[in-house]
């Protein structure tokens, strides 16, 4: 289901295109979107673990990243503006946009007492845990800088489209792995949201082939 009401989003995320960047999307990719938005309502209501805080949670979520991909759009037009080279590079984002989370990261730690637990725990004494942390920031740095790089080639929409599409594979591996219940009903909302995305993602592709 989060992967679902992921596809909101999107939606979010063309819209606010519109707006900012007086961007104009043709007929096909509202009607994906308004497909993602059915797809999104079904799910709910087909959800069988419905529960309204979570809910809430996700819809913030939504907001959330939409308005980080179009912020960071905005930041990387106003930086043709601003500076010399007229471009600010991928490695000037990523170390930007993690400098930025440090005092957040910071509030956390005191908020959740984390530097106790650090102190105490036996994590910090076997190898197979700092072996996968340290893949874990790599990974975690890849992830930036391969984000930045994409946003900065293409625009917030066609980079939120993109990232949905790893729904498919993410919804089957949570309904294997995790022994998810479902139903009938809701397995049909869950596929007729991946096919939303799909579908929306090749009404970008050909919207762009035609611009």
């Amino acid at each position: 289901m989060v992967t679902v009401l992921k596809n909101v989003t999107n939606v979010i995320t063309a819209v606010g295109e519109m707006y900012l960047f007086n961007k104009h999307h043709d007929n096909r990719v509202w009607v994906a979107l308004f497909l993602m938005i059915v797809s999104a309502i079904s799910g709910g209501i087909t959800d069988i673990s419905f529960h309204a805080v979570g809910y809430a949670w996700q819809l913030a979520n939504c907001f959330l990243t939409a308005s980080y991909s179009l912020m960071l759009r905005r930041i990387m037009d106003t930086a043709k503006q601003v500076t010399k080279s007229g471009n600010l590079n991928e490695f000037s984002m990523v170390l930007l946009n993690n400098t930025l989370s440090l005092p957040l990261g910071l509030l956390l730690i005191a908020v959740f007492n984390e530097v106790d637990y650090l102190s105490t725990t036996p994590l910090l004494r076997i190898p197979t845990f700092w072996l996968v942390m340290t893949l874990s920031g790599f990974l975690g740095l890849a992830i930036s800088f391969t984000s930045m790089w994409f946003l900065h080639q293409t625009g917030a929409t066609t980079y939120s489209l993109v990232g949905s599409l790893n729904k498919i594979p993410l919804s089957i591996a949570g309904i294997l792995l995790f022994n998810v219940p479902t139903n009938l009903e809701n397995a049909t909302s869950i596929l007729f949201g991946l096919v939303a995305g799909v579908f929306f993602a090749r009404a970008k592709m050909r919207e762009r082939s035609q611009s």
